[in-house]
């Protein structure tokens, strides 16, 4: 192991003789030239993400079975959620149509894809990502166990202000209260919070939606029936998520292919069967129109509309397990056309058959290939519950670095891809939470509005912090910020307003399972905090061990002798402990301190920094593991 020598200083922490200064100064000019020749690949891997040709393409074909499954599966409910009561306009469907449209492509396609994926850390996506950011930018986080090292870290990449530029000054807001700086972590928690969420109604709506096509065709098998093949599909998914993303990903990308080419190729054949003037629903005007006849039953519709683009705030949190090129090339080509098509394949139908708008996605199936659809259909429905599995599993890991989540294990399932990861005590608790939101509901209405009302808010979410990361990271123009944060404001409250029409109609669900984990999540990083400054407040004087002498009043015996400790400076309070309780310690005495930085990744090369403590003689060593 590779370890960072440096000298100490008087600070607590005594020089060594001259002659030790000049060989450790060796030391560190070598290690610093071997860090030197590291840092271009170190760059090329972790910052610039350059990839073959080839390897780009196959990253891609894979984002489709872990990214995109969620937001794929969409065309299987939106239309019945946006329509529950039926249909009484026949234009209210090519309304219906071009506010899916423009939401495609305004929030997936524009905000998404092309704006806040490029806002990920180091290849790392969700919310924490954006708070890592942030972090390294300005001072916010709420445990102050930052040391001028960290930012010599290669992985360490920050931006530096004009004193009096508006981002400097935002930076001074944001580090002036202790109340915004918690303020801005509970949004963080929040958006975390309905990320998983989304884990739990994801998997119950998508799967649910698919088996209910069992009663299109068999229309005599009962609800019961069609909610228990459900439950057996969900346990099935959750246990293989052991085998890591790298492989069900290669399992599930044919898959989703499969159905994306599946809904296009139907969705061309309702345009020209039923009624291709469904396409003049590019036109926003017929979005006016739609609202202009009015009716409180044309704005909460906006909550099923709204299930359009479930699947983004997966996406985003995604990313760690692929390069962003690979899923914007994966979105652009093959997602948003197959989808629109899809979309407007359906409306072509419902406009012939409105009265088949419960079923539109089945029923809307040419029969000669209804039953290869159909398990098509349900495995769709199995791969869109990846999306936001795998999502979970990496907000938790983020969570974790952050002292805001308790201590779970997290198992590394690829040597390649640092961000493929299993969370086994997350996987059962999410498939427990996901059986019984599917048992207990039975209907995918009100699973829709619960899983509408966790997106939206965690859209909100990510608006606001992208906000701050325009101005702090990017240091963005003030207009280009307002233009961006005011269009996305806009819309996604529009959508917001709509889905409050709808909390006792399912929307209660997101919101208690995401306060209970919000309540966690507070309470263990609260502790963690409180640990941390008792700890701080109570360290041991330097002065008090060294007037101990170098046996620091005890036996020496031979061996080493390890002390955890969360500091990363100073002596911890339990080594007074130590001395006064014990007869004997070891002969050389190493404090360990292992310390989560907001970065994605810390090199081999630069994780390990190793300090001398007090004189030679002591023989006490601090080694900070990051």
């Amino acid at each position: 192991m590779a370890a960072r020598v440096e000298a100490a200083t008087m600070g607590g922490e005594i020089d060594e003789e001259s002659d030790e200064r000049g060989s450790m100064w060796d030391l560190d000019q070598k290690l610093d030239q071997s860090m030197d020749e590291e840092a271009g690949r170190l760059r090329n891997m972790y910052r610039e993400k350059k990839f073959s040709a080839f390897l780009l393409l196959q990253l891609s074909f894979q984002s489709l079975g872990v990214v995109y499954g969620d937001l794929g599966t969409s065309p299987l409910y939106v239309f019945y959620n946006t329509f529950p009561h039926g249909i009484k306009d026949p234009e209210d469907i090519i309304g219906a149509l071009s506010l899916i449209i423009y939401s495609l492509t305004l929030i997936p396609l524009l905000k998404y894809v092309f704006v806040v994926c490029k806002a990920n850390d180091n290849g790392q996506g969700g919310t924490f990502a954006l708070y890592s950011l942030l972090c390294r930018h300005a001072k916010v986080k709420t445990i102050r166990n930052q040391h001028r090292t960290d930012e010599e870290l290669t992985t360490y990449s920050r931006s530096t202000f004009h004193e009096h530029s508006f981002a400097a000054k935002t930076k001074r807001w944001l580090e002036k209260r202790t109340s915004r700086k918690t303020a801005l972590l509970i949004l963080v928690l929040v958006g975390t919070c309905m990320v998983i969420g989304d884990g739990i109604l994801t998997p119950a709506i998508s799967v649910l939606s698919a088996a209910g096509g069992l009663r299109v065709n068999l229309p005599h098998i009962s609800n019961g029936v069609v909610v228990l093949v459900a439950v057996i599909i969900l346990i099935s998914l959750f246990s293989v998520q052991h085998y890591g993303t790298d492989r069900v990903g290669w399992l599930f990308a044919p898959i989703v292919f499969l159905w994306f080419l599946s809904i296009a190729s139907i969705g061309i054949y309702n345009i020209w069967k039923h009624d291709s003037d469904v396409l003049k629903a590019f036109s926003p005007v017929y979005i006016y129109r739609y609202f202009k006849r009015g009716g409180r039953d044309r704005w909460t519709s906006l909550g099923g509309i709204m299930l359009s683009i479930t699947g983004i705030e997966a996406l985003f949190a995604d990313l760690s397990h692929f390069p962003v090129s690979a899923v914007q090339i994966a979105f652009t080509v093959i997602v948003f056309p197959c989808l629109l098509l899809a979309y407007s394949g359906q409306a072509a139908y419902i406009r012939r058959h409105p009265d088949h708008v419960a079923d539109a996605f089945y029923r809307s199936i040419p029969g000669s290939v209804y039953w290869p659809m159909f398990i098509i259909a349900t495995a769709a429905a199995i791969v869109a519950s990846q999306a936001t599995i795998s999502a979970t599993f990496s907000l938790i890991k983020q969570a974790l670095a952050h002292g805001c989540f308790p201590r779970v294990k997290v198992v590394h399932t690829s040597r390649k891809f640092l961000g493929q990861i299993y969370v086994p005590d997350i996987n059962w608790i999410l498939m427990i939470l996901c059986i019984a939101v599917t048992a207990g509901f039975k209907n995918q209405s009100q699973i829709g509005n619960a899983y509408g009302t966790a997106v939206v808010i965690v859209m909100l979410v990510t608006t606001l912090l992208m906000t701050l990361i325009m101005i702090l990271v990017w240091r963005c123009h003030w207009v280009l910020v307002l233009l961006f944060t005011i269009l996305s404001l806009v819309v996604e409250c529009t959508y917001f307003s709509a889905m409050l029409f709808k909390v006792d109609q399912g929307g209660w669900v997101p919101l208690v399972i995401a306060a209970a984990f919000l309540l966690i999540m507070l309470v263990w990083h609260y502790g963690t905090l409180k640990r941390y400054e008792f700890e701080m407040h109570s360290r041991v004087s330097m002065a008090w061990i060294i007037g101990l002498g170098p046996s620091l009043g005890l036996v020496r015996v031979p061996g080493v002798g390890l002390v955890y400790t969360e500091l990363a400076s100073g002596v911890p309070h339990i080594f007074s402990h130590f001395i006064t309780n014990l007869p004997a310690i070891h002969s050389v005495v190493v404090f360990v301190c292992v310390k989560n930085l907001p970065v994605y990744t810390v090199p081999e090369e630069e994780r390990f920094l190793v300090k001398r403590i007090g004189p030679k003689n002591f023989h006490m060593f601090r080694c900070v593991a990051r």
